[in-house]
């Protein structure tokens, strides 16, 4: 992704390996600032996916493929730091696939960087299949953060988006806020921002009004998890505006990578949820806003059913729920998907 630090524009990952060690875009700190953590051994890596300095199923594949070859090269015990890595978010199927990877190839630095160039140039891929969706002058509505900061550069929902704008196409996003960590109106927009691409953030819930309105043409997100019948997890909220999309006849398109896809899993029962601490929701920026005594309930993901998506943008092509058995043999016959 291209970014713009005083006044100079350069192109930097979400995440990548330098000087043995695992660096990436501190996503807590933006939009203020721009700043690079660094870690140097397991524990600060798997603290780095946990805490969520960094995020998205993608993205999060990658620093745990990084974080394994880190612990190769520190001679940490490797069964600890797999093990360490596993627990520390559930829900997005990529950490998992990252982690059979790297198993696979002798937990090696030269593995790691394979499997984030691949997952890089297949987010591309998206974004030039998705980009045959969007319209010239088209209103798209998008949930979350699935930008380059997410899959350390294009992204997933938001690569259709660069396409369409870097071939010149006059298109308008519509940013939710994404509660309670707000990685809609901090890192998509700051994505957006950085793109040049015009975008207007509103309220989480204010998307019904503008789909009701007609101000919305189409809906792209990403996802963490996608099974055999199409059933998805991606951030809370998701589910409502996939509900809201099909209630006013909008297309709600799901964009993500093969390796999000678990088709172990016959149906959205099945996912494991995650579920945060009770202060991401009563607290703002680490100030009480809630009253003294309350709780809250914070999981991090719904799911939403197949019946409400109109497809899947993939490197592989765009599939519908009915044709998802034509995918998995796509991606059954993909040499780095066996690895």
């Amino acid at each position: 992704m291209n970014i713009t630090i005083n006044g100079e524009t350069k192109h930097m990952r979400a995440v990548w390996f330098e000087d043995n060690s695992v660096k990436m875009i501190d996503q807590k700190k933006l939009p203020d600032r721009v700043e690079i953590y660094t870690a140097t051994n397991t524990h600060e890596v798997a603290h780095a996916i946990r805490e969520m300095i960094v995020r998205g199923a993608p993205a999060i594949g990658v620093t745990a493929a990084y974080g394994l070859a880190l612990a190769k090269l520190k001679n940490e015990d490797i069964e600890e730091a797999v093990e360490e890595l596993s627990n520390t978010r559930p829900t997005a199927f990529d950490l998992f696939k990252a982690i059979s990877y790297m198993k696979k190839n002798g937990f090696s630095k030269k593995a790691a960087d394979r499997y984030s160039n691949e997952i890089t140039g297949r987010s591309k891929k998206i974004g030039e299949y998705g980009d045959d969706l969007i319209r010239d002058h088209s209103r798209i509505l998008t949930h979350c953060n699935a930008g380059a900061l997410a899959v350390v550069d294009w992204g997933t929902a938001l690569s259709p988006i660069r396409v369409a704008h870097r071939k010149g196409k006059n298109i308008v996003v519509f940013v939710d806020e994404t509660r309670p960590r707000l990685q809609g109106s901090t890192l998509t927009a700051w994505e957006l921002l950085q793109e040049g691409i015009e975008h207007y953030i509103i309220a989480d819930n204010a998307s019904g009004y503008f789909m009701r309105n007609g101000d919305i043409d189409l809906v792209i997100v990403g996802a963490d998890r996608i099974v055999s019948n199409g059933d998805f997890a991606n951030k809370i909220g998701t589910y409502e505006k996939a509900v809201l999309a099909k209630e006013n006849g909008i297309p709600f398109y799901v964009a993500a990578p093969g390796s999000t896809f678990d088709f172990s899993l016959e149906n959205g029962d099945k996912i494991p949820i995650e579920e945060r601490s009770q202060e991401e929701v009563l607290e703002f920026r680490g100030v009480r806003a809630a009253p003294i005594g309350s709780k809250s309930r914070n999981p991090a993901f719904d799911v939403t059913p197949a019946r409400y998506v109109t497809g899947y943008i993939t490197e592989y092509g765009i599939f519908q729920s009915g044709n998802l058995k034509s995918l998995k043999k796509l991606i059954d016959k993909d040499l780095f998907m066996r690895m």
